[in-house]
């Protein structure tokens, strides 16, 4: 069985909820996951794959998330790596092409990391602290997407699959005579 890690920054609760989502994604795949704060030791023993959340404020990336990375760099780096961040408290993360604010771009080229993505965030209305409350008199809501994590689980589930050969040659072809027939010509048999 393959198995993942799964660690997060997080200050009010939505990045962590994210990793468990990646997490439970990555169960229903056949994945045995751990999903834990970045700040807690973490055993990178006989690991498959790593995969590092942080909530973004103020476009930088969480203590905790930015700490474990430069704390296990050398490690993380013969690991497959992917990266995710949590923010946008709005529906533009749900297209799926927000690029990494610049401080996870270094950390990712750092970690030789395979992925990023910026998933939405949440901010709960009743949220403590000037700025957050200020923040959620305009823009509290949930605004993580299932269907996006389980989308980009799968993404990275396609990328670390062994490719069989023999399997999509055969693909291949059997979508070969589907493509060349003409509308009413029987098809031909395989």
């Amino acid at each position: 069985m393959s198995r993942a890690l799964v660690v997060y920054g997080s200050k009010r609760g939505g990045t962590a909820g994210l990793a468990q989502m990646v997490g439970g994604s990555l169960q229903e795949h056949g994945w045995e996951v751990v999903v834990q704060d970045a700040a807690a030791p973490a055993d990178l023993r006989d690991v498959d794959l790593v995969i590092i959340g942080g909530a973004l404020y103020m476009n930088r990336w969480h203590k905790a998330a930015r700490s474990f990375a430069k704390r296990r760099e050398s490690v993380l780096a013969g690991l497959p790596v992917w990266l995710f961040s949590s923010g946008p408290l709005d529906d533009s993360a749900a297209a799926g092409d927000i690029a990494a604010v610049p401080q996870v771009q270094e950390i990712a080229r750092q970690l030789e990391a395979r992925g990023h993505m910026t998933f939405g965030g949440r901010l709960a209305a009743d949220a403590k602290g000037f700025g957050a409350r200020s923040l959620a008199k305009k823009c509290a809501g949930d605004y993580r997407d299932t269907k996006q994590v389980t989308a980009w689980v799968r993404e990275i589930l396609h990328e670390l699959a062994p490719v069989d050969p023999a399997a999509d040659a055969a693909t291949v072809r059997a979508a070969i005579p589907a493509q060349r027939r003409r509308a009413g010509a029987p098809a031909e048999a395989g």
